[in-house]
């Protein structure tokens, strides 16, 4: 996949069943469980394709939402020139294990979008 493009999204509910069936009739989507350290989230595919998106399971613990993911090269890189055209960065992750960089961001306006890298 290719940097600074958007190629994941998640849908984000305290009711992940009902998500799942309004998604699924509407649009034919499959989900998956996910095993992400203890969190309620599941794999979106089109169908017959690759996994595209996540439903995450809030418990009530965050509001719903729906954000785009952006991957890009460097999240720190990407956090820091966010911050420094205006926007704010809420949540960043990095590490040096396998897994995912990714940092929730939101842009001057107000509006909020993840920006990810997958590590090797």
């Amino acid at each position: 996949m290719q940097d600074n493009t958007v190629n994941w999204f998640e849908v984000a509910t305290d009711d992940p069943e009902s998500a799942e069936r309004f998604y699924g009739e509407l649009f034919g989507w499959t989900f998956a469980p996910e095993d992400d350290g203890g969190l309620d989230y599941r794999l979106i595919r089109y169908p017959g394709g690759e996994p595209v998106g996540g439903l995450f399971g809030t418990k009530g613990e965050l509001p719903a939402h729906a954000v785009f993911h952006v991957q890009v090269a460097d999240v720190e890189e990407t956090c820091r020139r966010g911050e420094e055209l205006g926007g704010k960065v809420l949540t960043k992750v990095v590490g040096d294990a396998p897994g995912t960089d990714f940092a929730y961001v939101r842009d001057q306006s107000g509006s909020v979008f993840g920006v990810y890298r997958r590590r090797q």
